[in-house]
Formats: C-alpha cells, structure tokens, sequence
C-alpha cells in the first residue's frame, strides 16, 4: 500500500521557458504516465538529474536547446506526501498507461495529499518523479526558487557514433 509521509521535500523541475516553468497546463492538455488529460499536476524529480533524464527522454534534440530552465521546489513539511512503491502497481511501468493512470487519476480527484511520488520509468524505478496537485488546498505552501538556465553538457547531443567511435577489431597475428 502507499505510505504517507510529513518530511520537508525538495524535487526539481526542467521545461521550455517559452511557457511558464512551473505551470501545469502541459500536463493539463496531454495528461501523462500517472494523471489523464485534463488535471492540474506539474511533473518535478526529486534530483536534478532524474529532471534532466526526463527532459531528455520525452524531447528529441537536434541541437542544444537554449530555451530550457530549472526550478527548484520546495514542499513544507505540514504537508503530507503520498508514495507509490513500484510493486504495488502491476504495468505502472510499460507502455499500457491505464493502472497508473487509474491510480493517478483517483489521487487526483481525491486531493489525497498536495503532491505523489512515483517511480520514474527512465531510472527503472530507482529514482521517483513527484506530481503535485495545483488543485490541492496546501498548493500555495510550495516555494518554487526562481528559474535558472540549463547548462547542458554538449556530449548529451552527439550521436553515439561521434561520441563513442568504433574501435577497429585487433586480428590475432
């Protein structure tokens, strides 16, 4: 079963400053791997590189991106926290989004706690992503610290030949 806890909580956000980085509305159009179309969440992870992972993994970039910013939140202690334990939930992880989705969706419309934590599919669940309710009454206790460019590491945009060439193959004399 999910387990709930009071502990202060820091998780962090990455998105495209052409829109506002902490702001709900993607989720809200295309919903995502925990909530349908239509909820107010805003996707975060609790470490700056699980957040750039999943940058990462959803986009596709030919370049560097120089749009990217990143926030970092801050949720209060007085608020509970939901965790979901990656055994709980059969397929949470493939390509078949309804059991997550079903979860997600009833914590949503429950406002159980301002915000779950999830496992996240691009670290096999060794790290967890947060969803927060924008619709949760404790949602203006969360600090969100001014956004700040990304500085992307150029390696993350070659492709894997340029960045790791093949070695020729040593023939036994």
């Amino acid at each position: 079963m999910a387990f709930r806890s009071r502990l202060p909580l820091r998780a962090f956000r990455i998105a495209d400053s052409r829109h506002p980085v902490f702001d709900s509305t993607g989720a809200f159009l295309k919903g995502g791997r925990w909530t349908s179309p239509g909820k107010r969440v805003i996707h975060a992870a609790q470490t700056y590189a699980g957040a750039l992972l999943e940058v990462l993994v959803h986009l596709s970039f030919a370049d560097v991106p120089s749009t990217y910013r990143w926030i970092e939140l801050s949720l209060p202690g007085e608020q509970e926290i939901e965790q979901i334990i990656s055994s709980e939930i059969q397929n949470w992880n493939t390509a078949n989004l309804t059991a997550a989705r079903s979860f997600g969706d009833l914590w949503y419309e429950e406002k159980r706690t301002i915000a779950l934590l999830v496992p996240s599919v691009v670290t096999a669940g060794v790290e967890n992503n947060l969803i927060i309710n924008q619709d949760h009454s404790g949602f203006s206790g969360i600090h969100a610290s001014a956004a700040r460019d990304v500085i992307w590491d150029d390696r993350l945009f070659k492709s894997a030949e340029i960045a790791f060439p093949r070695r020729p193959v040593s023939k036994p004399v």
